[in-house]
């Protein structure tokens, strides 16, 4: 009896457009996701977002970066590594952006996320090779404060900067890996103290391969 019934031509239109309506409104809302996506930090992974103050701080760094470059800001090509609060408003300025994160709910992000295992580095020589050489600036704060973990963020660094001498390096850390760090790139402590959404034990610095501090206003 069931296989009998049918619906009029007329209800059946209207009813397929409601469907497709709603199925593109899917489709749309699904490709926010990225934009409005809130996450909570995971202790466990060592995730400590920045403050609303020091997010801004370095958007505002970026977008002097990319009016220098002027034409040649089309292929300026950022990495964002292990500070995924950060995402957002540099992106909201710049569409070459890769926030590199062990954490996969980032993967919300797109073709924007690369997944990213500080163990993979040293063990695996080829690691991430499609993204060597493609960064002019890394922002990177590696997530443990202990000599392997500064060793293996210096390594990555080495490899995805465009240029040896001209890729903008700025690193965001406890004061403690500065002995570590500066043995292994070419950055020095600036003035500049990021600041976190909660208040961490740690005295927290910044590095860079540049005059930093040049670019921040009411430092």
């Amino acid at each position: 009896m069931d296989d009998d019934l049918s619906l009029p031509a007329d209800t059946l239109a209207i009813l397929n457009e409601f469907l497709s309506e709603r199925s593109k409104r899917e489709a749309e809302e699904g490709s926010q996701i990225g934009k409005d996506a809130h996450f909570e930090e995971d202790w466990q992974l060592s995730q400590f977002w920045y403050s609303n103050k020091t997010k801004l701080i370095l958007r505002d760094v970026v977008r002097k970066l990319l009016v220098e470059r002027k034409k040649d800001s089309e292929d300026f090509y950022i990495a964002l590594l292990s500070c995924p609060s950060l995402y957002k408003d540099i992106r909201n300025i710049h569409d070459k952006v890769h926030i590199f994160e062990f954490d996969q709910r980032f993967e919300a992000y797109g073709t924007d996320f690369v997944h990213y295992d500080l163990n993979c580095i040293g063990s695996k020589p080829d690691y991430l090779k499609e993204h060597y050489h493609q960064y002019d600036l890394i922002v990177a704060d590696p997530p443990f404060l202990s000599q392997e973990c500064i060793a293996k963020t210096c390594e990555i660094i080495s490899r995805l900067q465009r240029h040896p001498t001209g890729s903008k390096l700025v690193l965001c850390s406890g004061e403690v890996v500065e002995p570590w760090l500066t043995a292994r790139l070419p950055v020095i402590k600036c003035s500049f103290r990021p600041e976190h959404e909660r208040n961490l034990g740690n005295e927290f610095v910044s590095y860079a391969n540049f005059n930093l501090d040049e670019y921040i206003e009411n430092k």
